[in-house]
């Protein structure tokens, strides 16, 4: 089953944004003994992330954590525009836009909580993941079959994609 979204969206869409945990990851964190933590990233999400950069859209991730791994990989995925340690991930994802000279309704974005609504609503073209908390999965316009982590960016990918080659 694929995401029904629309073409013309998908064809119009010059940005796509992605939370970190809970979208890119399951939302887990893993602990050391030593007090350092770590994530788990999904390679399909990898894929589908530089498939949809293939297509010509921008990518951005907005986090509400600061940490090296993050950075990492979005380096690794040819991710220029990284946003870390954010709360008001709305305000930062208009601004982004700005700064790029794109309009909302050129903007795409995945988020999974709270802190996400205001850029779930901000952005013309948005998502959450099948495990993402309700107030996330009301404010998205679609809702994925996978969880974070677990497929749930490839699915979005791949669904941007297919439809921009539709439209």
């Amino acid at each position: 089953m694929s995401l029904q979204i629309s073409s013309v969206d998908a064809q119009n869409l010059r940005l796509m944004a992605f939370d970190v945990d809970g979208v890119m990851t399951d939302g887990r964190l893993y602990f050391t003994p030593e007090g350092e933590y770590l994530k788990v990233f999904n390679t399909l999400d990898g894929h589908g992330i530089k498939k949809l950069a293939a297509s010509g859209v921008t990518l951005a991730i907005i986090t509400g954590r600061n940490t090296p791994m993050v950075a990492k990989r979005a380096a690794d995925l040819g991710i220029e525009h990284v946003i870390q340690g954010r709360e008001d991930k709305g305000v930062a994802l208009a601004a982004l836009a700005e700064e790029l000279g794109i309009q909302a309704r050129e903007t795409g974005y995945a988020g999974d909580d709270e802190p996400d609504v205001s850029a779930l609503q901000w952005a013309q073209l948005s998502f959450a993941p099948a495990n993402a908390h309700a107030c996330a999965r009301e404010a998205a316009d679609h809702v994925t079959v996978a969880r974070g982590g677990e497929g749930a960016v490839r699915e979005i990918c791949d669904a941007i994609i297919s439809h921009r080659s539709r439209a």
